[in-house]
C-alpha cells in the first residue's frame, strides 16, 4: 500500500555514550518496534539503484532539494516479502512510496530481465521499469545495518537507532545467503539516529531528545556505502 503523505525526517550521527542515554530515556515512554528480536533490534537490508552518472550519490552530497532514489528492502533475511521503495525528500519532508515483490521477480530484475515490469499492477514497479530504461538506473550496492525503533501514536512519531552499516562495496551478487560486506564506519560504536513525525513533535518526546545533546548532521547509509566505489 503507497503511503502518499509527506513526514518530517531528521538524522543526526551520535556517540555511543548518547544512544545510552537516549535508549534509557526512550524506553519507559515509547514502544518498541514489534519486528524486534530479544535484544530489541532488527536486521534491515536495502539494494540501491543508482545510474552510471550515480546522480542520487551526487544529489545527495550536493544537497539537492529534491531527490529521490530507489530500493529493494528485505528484513533479517526474510525473502519471503520484498519491498520495492522510491524515497523522495523535500528539504526537511520525506515520502516512502513501496510496492512488494516476489522473490522470484526481484531475481529477474537482478539479472536484468525487467520485460515483466511493464505489465506489474504496482504503478511504481512500471516506474522504476521505466526509469531503468530511460535513465539507466541499475542495482548498485547492498547496504545493511541493524535497527532499534520506538514508535509513538501522539504525532505518529518513529525513533530509530541504527548500527553495524556495512556495504557490498564493488559486491554486486544481490539476495546472496551470506552477503560479502565489510564494516564502513570509522567509530562503529557510533549509532544513527533518525526522528519521523507527521505534522509535530510532541514536546515530551523532543525534551527526552533534546537533552540529550543531539547535534543535527546529514548523514546517508547508502552514501556512506559508496564513498569507496
Amino acid at each position: 500500500m503507497e503511503n502518499r503523505k509527506y513526514r518530517h525526517e531528521l538524522k543526526y550521527s551520535i556517540t555511543f555514550a548518547q544512544y545510552l542515554f537516549l535508549r534509557s530515556r526512550l524506553i519507559p515512554v515509547m514502544r518498541q518496534d514489534g519486528n524486534a528480536n530479544e535484544e530489541g533490534q532488527y536486521l534491515i537490508r536495502s539494494i540501491y539503484f543508482d545510474n552510471y552518472r550515480d546522480r542520487a550519490l551526487r544529489e545527495k552530497i550536493d544537497g539537492t532539494a529534491v531527490r529521490e532514489k530507489f530500493r529493494i528492502r528485505y528484513y533479517n533475511d526474510d525473502l519471503s516479502f520484498l519491498n520495492l521503495e522510491k524515497k523522495r525528500k523535500v528539504g526537511d519532508l520525506c515520502m516512502k512510496l513501496d510496492a512488494q515483490i516476489e522473490e522470484s521477480d526481484c531475481r529477474r530484475l537482478l539479472a536484468g530481465d525487467t520485460d515483466w515490469m511493464l505489465g506489474h499492477p504496482a504503478e511504481l514497479v512500471r516506474e522504476l521499469y521505466i526509469k531503468m530504461k530511460s535513465e539507466q538506473l541499475r542495482p548498485r550496492v547492498l547496504v545493511s545495518y541493524l535497527r532499534e525503533a520506538y514508535v509513538c501514536r501522539a504525532g505518529n512519531v518513529r525513533i530509530t537507532l541504527d548500527s553495524d552499516i556495512r556495504s557490498t562495496l564493488f559486491h554486486r551478487e544481490f539476495l546472496e545467503a551470506v552477503p560479502v560486506d565489510m564494516d564502513i564506519s570509522d567509530e562503529p560504536e557510533r549509532r544513527v539516529l533518525e526522528i519521523k513525525y507527521d505534522e509535530f513533535l510532541p514536546e515530551a518526546i523532543a525534551g527526552l531528545i533534546w537533552q540529550g545533546d543531539c547535534r543535527r548532521q546529514s548523514f546517508s547509509k547508502y552514501a556512506a556505502c559508496r564513498r569507496f566505489g
